[in-house]
Formats: C-alpha cells, structure tokens, sequence
C-alpha cells in the first residue's frame, strides 16, 4: 500500500528494518516479530523530542519529533520491510516507506492513515476496524519463545534446586497511572499466591517491575513470609531471573495491569492466573482479560481453568507466517 522512488536493497544489506521505541515493552513487539521472520534485520533505535507529543496529523509521514542522532539512521540502503510499533513511530514509518518503498508492518493503532500500512497488528482488546490490512490478536507480540524459556529452564533449575515444585511464579506490576502498588494490595496477594504454594508443598517465585514500588515490595515480602521462595526486587543488582521464573513454572499468577507480563506467561505451558483488583487497571484491561478467559489461556485468580491443556500463546510466530503469506517479505 506504500510507495514512492525505490532503492532496491543491497544484498548485503538487512531486508528488515525494526524501528524501536525507547519504551522497551513497545519495541519489544515489533522485534518479536522481526526476530520470527528468520532474516537479518537492522535495529532503528528511536529518540524523541519534545515535538513527539503533537498528535500525528500527516498521513505522508514525518519525522518531525524525531531526534537528530535517530534522523541520522534512517538513510540508504532502504530495506524491503519496515516494522515499528507504537503511536510514535507510525509517522516515521510512512515517511520510510515513501521514501523507499518498502512495505510496513505496524503494531497498535498508529493515530493516523491506517490505510497506509500494509498490515496492522492490533489487540483483540483495542476493537479493531474489520479491514483487509488489519490482523487482530491476542495481547501483545513479544520476544519470549519456547527456545528461549527452555535455555533459561536450564540455566536456572539448578540456582533455584532448593525451592520445591510445583513452584508458583508470581510477576507483580502496579498501576497503570499511579504512584506504586498499594502495600494492602501487594500484602493480600502475596498472602493468597503463598497459601497456593504451601496447600500443594511448593514455592514462589516472585518478581517485581518498575511500577510496584518500593512499599509494596516490601508488603510483597512480608505476606510471602516463611513460605520457601524468591524475591527478585526490580532494579536488583545481578541477573534477572524473569525468563527462567517462566520457564521454571508449574503455574503463573500475574498481576492485571500488565499486557506484556500476561502475554508473556501464556507464552508457557503452564496455567495462568491474573489478579486485578478494582482501581488496578481499567476498562481496555478488562477487555484483554476477556480475550484470555474466552480463549481458554488464563482464568481469574481463585478461579479455576476450564478444558485440556492449551497450546502457547504465539502471536509473533502467527504474524511473522502471516507477513510470509502476504508477500511482505
């Protein structure tokens, strides 16, 4: 759907392009996908101005916003394919693609001219338009892979040997637009997922993110008392232990505020449980939690899952196939 004069890229050159967000869980969709694509891809990192904030009005694109060192990037050999995600990024993706005329592949809504793109990746819970250019899916595209959980699963199981099974990963985010997880809330949580563990004989593993707060890592420690398990605190110095909590996980209870962290563990074969108490996320929230329960993926916490055991949530592998399809590539 894009044009304009084209480069075709040198052989050498890499046939994909990700343009990546500073915001690490943006970015992360649009590399997920890239890296299911199985060609050599060339990494776009992204810098803002001030002027980013403007709402995006040009359909043409533009890299108004865009920061000079970024500018300085974006230049021949042009590639075949654009990936980006993100609001931000969707003006620099169509200036990309008039300039070059490679094809583009955005995730989320871009703000503007979605006739533009060539495939839009857009969450069941964002209501996408019924379009030919439109691909609805589960949550969000990720990095996490059945590969990658299993190197971690190895690279782990003997630090965490002495934690019992069935081991019980619990990944804590906080509000979407507040200051730090409530200690009540982070309390009653920890205090419910370690009665879990202890009722089967197993253990916690616990992670925290930038949203949970200091206080409420605190709380979080305190209601998982004596019951064996790790608390692995954001920002703590030494490896972090996410992907083989993942891995390592015989269940996985996930706080409702966090798309990604969800995503994610329904990445695994393990059963998933979100906790989203009133005031934790909003309405968009309740709506990915719906898309989870209907699809047999994840169940409320205290609730059980219903059916056979499911197969792992794999929207980058599916729109990886589907940008194969299409002929994007």
């Amino acid at each position: 759907m894009t044009g304009g004069t084209t480069e075709e890229p040198s052989p050498a050159a890499p046939r994909v392009w990700v343009l990546a967000d500073p915001r690490a869980g943006t970015a992360a969709q649009a590399l997920g996908i890239a890296e299911r694509l199985g060609v050599p891809v060339a990494v776009k990192p992204l810098r803002w101005t001030v002027l980013a904030r403007l709402p995006n009005l040009l359909p043409w694109g533009s890299l108004t916003g865009l920061a000079p060192e970024a500018r300085a990037l974006l230049s021949p050999p042009w590639p075949r394919l654009v990936i980006s995600a993100g609001r931000r990024a969707a003006p620099v993706a169509l200036w990309l693609g008039r300039r070059s005329g490679a094809r583009l592949v955005h995730v989320m809504r871009p703000g503007v001219a979605g006739g533009r793109f060539d495939l839009l990746v857009i969450p069941w819970h964002d209501r996408p338009a019924d379009s030919p250019n439109v691909l609805a899916v589960i949550g969000a595209p990720h990095r996490v892979t059945a590969a990658k959980l299993a190197d971690a699963a190895a690279a782990w199981e003997p630090r965490l040997a002495h934690l019992p099974r069935p081991r019980v990963a619990l990944l804590v985010g906080g509000p979407v637009r507040a200051e730090g997880l409530s200690p009540l809330l982070a309390r009653d949580l920890a205090t419910r997922v370690a009665a879990l563990a202890v009722a089967a004989g197993g253990s916690v593993l616990a992670t925290t993110s930038r949203r949970t707060g200091r206080e409420a890592e605190e709380a979080l420690a305190e209601g998982l008392g004596a019951v064996p398990h790790l608390l692995h605190r954001f920002g703590s110095e030494g490896e972090n232990p996410y992907l083989g909590f993942l891995g390592l996980a015989d269940a996985i209870v996930v706080t409702g505020d966090s798309v990604s962290m969800l995503s994610e563990a329904c990445a695994t074969e393990a059963p998933v449980f979100f906790w989203s108490p009133p005031g934790l996320a909003g309405p968009r929230h309740a709506r990915f939690h719906a898309s989870l329960v209907a699809a047999g993926l994840a169940a409320p916490l205290g609730e059980r899952l219903e059916g056979e055991e499911r197969e792992r949530l794999d929207e980058a592998g599916r729109v990886a196939a589907e940008i194969r399809a299409r002929g994007l590539l």
